[in-house]
């Protein structure tokens, strides 16, 4: 039960993402600017760059926005974004990580706070709840033709930790440090493009929320997603299948 609501939190969670294209594009830009600022304009050189340009291209993002997107970083009168990671409550007890790239902290910590405090959670301290998720790679690969089993060998044998699979979905996690490695060893002997890979905040245990809670939840992680100066938002929830489907996920 637990391993399928995780899997339909995460599909439900890309759909209501999906359906956000042009805000997402924005986002997934800024993240490739701020990478090619930081390590280069090659991504052979460059992992972080890499990895972000091979998020956007597995989410159909034009090939003139990447090159736009990397161009920009070269551009001496570019805005300069900060790195910023927000930390808070949400509905249901649970915890909130928030990050962000912004070029006004003022504003994005207002907006951020007011999402918040508008949906049933609040704005915590720097470590309020960061101590209870781990910081990981994560590799996710959608409609999948790999069995479970070959997806758990390879995913092993590339220096993955852990492998869960259901629906044809595979989600691989590994130290944050090896996502590049693992990454593009999974890509080779795979034979296929993974959906995504980035490092993310993970959370060992989670609190499962009913209708109330988890209704509460969803809008403000809507609200805090349709911030332009949110980039991820992460949570230690889970969602029973029965929820999510009155959710109308």
């Amino acid at each position: 039960m637990a391993g399928h609501s995780k899997f339909k939190n995460i599909m439900h969670r890309k759909g209501a993402q999906d359906k956000k294209r042009s805000g997402l594009f924005s986002k997934l830009s800024k993240e490739i600017t701020v990478a090619a600022k930081m390590g280069g304009p090659d991504p052979d050189s460059n992992s972080r760059l890499r990895l972000a340009m091979q998020n956007a291209r597995s989410l159909s993002m034009p090939k003139d926005n990447i090159t736009r997107a990397v161009k920009k970083s070269e551009a001496g009168d570019g805005e300069n974004y900060d790195e910023i990671r927000y930390e808070g409550f949400g509905p249901g007890g649970t915890a909130i990580i928030v990050e962000s790239l912004t070029d006004n902290r003022n504003r994005a910590v207002t907006d951020i706070r007011t999402a918040f405090a508008k949906n049933g959670g609040n704005l915590g301290e720097s470590g309020s709840v960061s101590y209870q998720f781990d910081h990981v790679g994560e590799i996710i690969f959608e409609e999948s033709s790999i069995s479970a089993d070959d997806m758990f060998e390879q995913a092993l044998e590339a220096g993955a930790d852990n492998v869960e699979t259901d629906d044809n979905i595979h989600e691989i996690t590994c130290a944050m440090e090896d996502l590049n490695t693992v990454s593009t060893a999974l890509t080779e002997s795979a034979g296929e493009e993974p959906k995504s890979a980035k490092l993310i905040w993970k959370a060992p245990n989670s609190i499962e929320l009913d209708l109330d809670a988890a209704t509460k939840l969803m809008k403000m992680i809507d609200a805090l997603e349709d911030l332009d100066d949110v980039q991820n938002v992460y949570g230690n929830y889970e969602i029973p299948d029965a929820v999510m489907e009155k959710l109308g996920a």
